[in-house]
């Protein structure tokens, strides 16, 4: 992964927790990233795919932090970290 795109990429991680948190879902997010890996490149393929579908949701910017975050396992696992660490107890 290039490291151009790591500010921007972490500097989303707090607003995801968030969206992840109001749906319920930073527990099976965690859960997949630590354990789905060999998915994960085909999971960035599919959001570089869908990203014109996307982007009525999701900026430019963020489909590309999201789509190279699942690229990179230990970006993957930095976030997977992040998110049980911003679950409240």
């Amino acid at each position: 992964m290039q490291t151009d795109f790591l500010p921007e990429t972490r500097a989303s991680w707090p607003a995801w927790a968030e969206f992840l948190h109001r749906r319920g879902l930073e527990s099976l997010v965690a859960w997949a990233l630590e354990s789905a890996s060999p998915l994960m490149v085909l999971g960035a393929q599919a959001i570089y795919f869908g990203g014109p579908f996307l982007r009525p949701a999701l900026s430019n910017g963020q489909i590309n932090a999201l789509a190279s975050l699942l690229e990179d396992h230990g970006e993957a696992q930095a976030f997977a970290v992040f998110l049980r660490e911003e679950m409240p107890s």
